[in-house]
């Protein structure tokens, strides 16, 4: 099957290039967020193909992330809408921008989206992440604390970031990502957009891992986390409490348990362990790459024949 597919989100892309399939990724001179191509900073397939996208014509069926893509999808094409985000705006109300359409359907990678999102008469799915498996495993030897995120200045409460400072006491923060360096507090120290690997060798020597964000979706990092076993903290909102089952690592709407915890984790490696361990293992049985490729297999082949 040839798929077309934007470069919008790299975890997850990295995990959906890994099917059996052809991988038709537009690109451009300027390589911006409407062309950027392969990606620079995870491994990609050789079935990943970057074109043109007047030059993509042979194309079975378009993965649409973005509204806006809609318009730049070849006339007669089946279209499959990831929807990657939590609704914003007046939530309990939020209507997605694809509700009541019948040339397509919304793929959900949340049971949290799915529920939240008002898609009207849409026909949806939920294919949950699955993920490649990181190839390093937890050590934990520095006592500091590892957080994953994207922007986490301009995206402000979203992300947790006004509640960095309350760990500091505990221990010195790692934050990772994109945007990362117009942090500037004392104690936290910036790493702007590592390559994956590189992230995954540096998560794993780290005690824990924070997961701060309030009003998200299933962080990719955060799965990525527990599959190298680095024990978690997060807070309990959106997927998280599905995504981290009891023992597996630790959940509270409560900030003050998290700092406890934090400080708990860094004062008994052995229990880190334990935790992490625990952690892993709920990751993987439920967060497996083999299980979401056959997820999106099915969808994939029964829209399809649905669709013709």
């Amino acid at each position: 099957m040839n798929i077309l597919l934007w470069h919008v989100h790299g975890s997850w892309t990295t995990s959906f290039v890994q099917g059996k399939h052809r991988y038709l990724i537009p690109v451009n001179d300027a390589r911006d967020q409407w062309g950027r191509g392969r990606a620079c900073t995870f491994d990609w397939p050789e079935s990943v193909e970057e074109l043109p996208l007047e030059a993509i014509r042979d194309a079975d069926v378009a993965i649409v992330q973005r509204p806006e893509e809609i318009d730049l999808v070849p006339p007669g094409l089946p279209v499959i809408y990831v929807e990657h985000n939590t609704p914003k705006g007046d939530v309990p109300d939020t209507r997605h921008p694809m509700a009541d359409r019948d040339d397509l359907v919304i793929a959900h990678v949340t049971y949290f989206n799915q529920l939240f999102w008002d898609t009207g008469e849409t026909p949806t799915a939920v294919i949950e992440h699955g993920i490649v498996e990181p190839a390093v495993r937890w050590t934990g030897e520095l006592e500091r604390l590892a957080v994953v995120t994207n922007e986490p200045v301009r995206r402000g409460r979203v992300t947790g970031t006004d509640l960095y400072e309350r760990f500091l006491p505990v221990a010195p923060l790692d934050v990772f990502g994109m945007g990362v360096r117009a942090l500037s507090t004392p104690g936290i120290t910036a790493h702007e957009d590592p390559p994956q690997r590189v992230m995954h060798e540096q998560l794993a020597r780290r005690r824990a891992y924070l997961h701060l964000c309030r009003w998200t979706s299933l962080g990719l990092s955060l799965i990525e986390a527990m599959q190298i076993g680095v024990p978690v903290i997060a807070l309990a909102t959106t997927e998280a409490v599905a995504a981290i089952p009891d023992g597996a690592g630790i959940l509270s709407t409560r900030v003050d348990t998290l700092v406890e915890a934090a400080h708990w984790l860094i004062e008994e490696p052995d229990q880190a362990r334990l935790m992490g361990d625990r952690g892993r293992r709920a990751a993987l049985a439920r967060y497996g790459l083999d299980r979401f490729l056959a997820d999106w297999d099915n969808l994939l082949e029964g829209y399809l024949c649905g669709s013709r």
